[in-house]
């Protein structure tokens, strides 16, 4: 399972999520979960991948797409 930040909430949703914020004082994220495989590389190809993390200063996933 992955999961990421969430977009596209829709505006009642944003609106609770925001009224809870205002009530506790803290803020709050939202992320959506997925199901997926993540892909079987070889040491020379998650060497590519992590160098790109370091470059861009974020996280990434190989996954298996379906065929």
């Amino acid at each position: 399972m992955l999961c990421s930040l969430s977009t596209g909430i829709e505006a009642k949703a944003l609106a609770s999520i925001r009224d809870l914020e205002k009530e506790l004082g803290i803020p709050i994220l939202a992320f959506s979960c997925h199901n997926v495989n993540s892909a079987e590389i070889t040491k020379e190809q998650l060497a590519r991948v992590q160098a790109l993390e370091k470059d861009l200063g974020v996280a990434l996933v190989a996954v298996r797409t379906a065929a």
